[in-house]
């Protein structure tokens, strides 16, 4: 179901970083081109905030990538990674962004989450009985199909994963020809 969006409507975009990242990872072998969420899920309406929620590691590697999130104007939420006796490791923002969306749902007219987690589902009932309409981007493959059927507005990046990812590998067409190449001897562009 598609909302009605026009250029006046205030709008927040909540990143559910790690959601989309091991979505992109599993499905694509690829990381998330941000700036396109960003742009797709805003359309032509007023940007208020957009909110990533991240999780540093042990070695710090992340930085740059927090570094680019803020040149595209997405501010950064950061929480330690947590390691319990035995070595087990979490790291989960969804108390955090709940709070947030909660928060802003009064000061906005429209919450993006960035994300296919169902455990929002009853945040987004919430939010949607507060006059606050809500809405979702996410590849749907990975998405909770409730949380499809609840949210206002959803956008499936699996549609055109190749606008929503960066380093995308594309295993059918490289994977064919090897195997052809491997099994006839002979490249397939000299095939006809």
């Amino acid at each position: 179901m598609r909302v009605i969006r026009h250029p006046e409507q205030r709008v927040a975009i909540l990143i559910d970083t790690q959601n989309l990242y091991h979505s992109a990872k599993n499905l694509y072998k690829a990381k998330v081109n941000f700036g396109e969420v960003i742009k797709n899920a805003l359309g032509e309406r007023k940007l208020i905030r957009a909110l990533a929620y991240v999780v540093n590691t042990e070695s710090g590697e992340e930085e740059a990538f927090f570094e680019a999130l803020e040149k595209l104007g997405i501010e950064i939420k950061t929480k330690d990674l947590q390691i319990f006796f035995g070595g087990a490791k979490k790291a989960d923002w969804d108390v955090g962004l709940a709070v947030d969306a909660i928060k802003l749902a009064h000061k906005v007219d429209a919450i993006v989450i960035a994300s296919g987690d169902g455990d929002f589902i009853p945040l987004v009932e919430y939010v949607k009985s507060q006059g606050c309409q809500v809405e979702a981007i996410t590849f749907g493959r990975s998405a909770s199909g409730k949380l499809r059927e609840v949210v206002d507005d959803f956008i499936d990046m699996d549609e055109d994963p190749k606008t929503y990812t960066i380093g995308r590998r594309n295993y059918k067409k490289t994977g064919l020809k090897k195997q052809i190449k491997k099994v006839v001897g002979t490249d397939t562009d000299d095939m006809e």
